[in-house]
């Protein structure tokens, strides 16, 4: 329906705008000086390297990297001295929103592709999920496929290796985490849009607001061209009018308007209290 508010989207709403200042922010105060030239592969194996206090972010595909004998932030024992935990929630959380995101697995096959290689990408992936391979490519790569992966004694075994890993996925939290979900139409040529303007905020050419409002109104433009041309039939873009954003910022939901205190007092949970507590969840989720 859009991407800007003036359109009832929130990509320069005010949520937006705090998420994106806070990334500016970390970035610059807390990151290495270097972090600002990586990109994502470069980034994730860095924790392993013990020079990272904190990570606001886990990937579970980088956690392979982090529990080999030897690094600095594993022990004698090959017990880890990290941790990991659900995102913490912002101020613009409310009950029943999200707390993370994580890719659940989707294969796509295109059309286009030749019948031969299409079948062989086909018989591949019903491989990689098959149950004579899963809890392995599960202890190996640490993505879990299957529910009777993540329960099974094997991954108890591991657990204490894995810093809090198995105790996560076998509890409800890993609920409040969104699938992959939907895609938005034209993903290709939306995303390359983003790091353009992001960019404009991190090197502090332009503020996130100004950044942001340059990225709505050019995901707009292509959002526009896509309603234009017809594309994606049914899934394809149904662009709402321009109107004052704060009709759209005085409804209930997204986009939000900007609150009046952006830091409220937050609260440290103990790591012993959170795990316990994800035990409780899944006795409960269990009965």
């Amino acid at each position: 329906m859009g991407a800007s508010v003036s359109r009832g989207g929130a990509t320069n709403g005010p949520a937006a705008v705090y998420a994106t200042t806070k990334y500016v922010d970390w970035l610059r105060d807390y990151a290495p000086p270097q972090a600002q030239g990586m990109t994502f592969s470069e980034a994730g194996p860095v924790p392993a390297q013990g020079a990272v206090a904190q990570q606001i972010f886990w990937y579970t595909a980088f956690t392979a990297s982090m529990i080999e004998d030897g690094l600095p932030v594993v022990n004698e024992d090959g017990t880890p001295k990290w941790r990991m935990a659900p995102s913490p929630k912002g101020p613009y959380w409310e009950e029943g929103m999200k707390l993370g995101y994580q890719d659940t697995g989707s294969w796509t096959f295109m059309k286009s592709t030749p019948d031969d290689r299409r079948l062989a990408a086909w018989l591949y992936a019903q491989f990689t999920v098959s149950k004579t391979v899963s809890l392995k490519k599960t202890l190996v790569g640490l993505t879990p496929i299957r529910e009777s992966d993540i329960n099974s004694q094997a991954m108890t075994d591991a657990a204490p290796k894995l810093g809090g890993l198995v105790e996560f996925y076998r509890s409800p939290a890993r609920t409040q985490w969104t699938p992959t979900g939907t895609n938005v139409p034209d993903y290709p040529k939306l995303a390359q849009l983003w790091w353009q303007y992001i960019a404009e905020a991190a090197n502090g050419e332009k503020t996130p607001q100004k950044a942001l409002d340059g990225l709505a109104a050019a995901q707009d433009k292509v959002l526009k061209r896509l309603e234009r041309a017809g594309v994606q039939g049914e899934c394809g873009p149904k662009l709402n009018p321009k109107v004052d954003p704060q009709e759209w910022l005085a409804k209930p939901g997204a986009p939000k308007a900007k609150l009046a205190n952006e830091k409220p007092q937050g609260e440290t949970v103990a790591y012993d209290d959170l795990l316990q507590s994800w035990k409780d969840a899944a006795k409960v989720a269990k009965n």
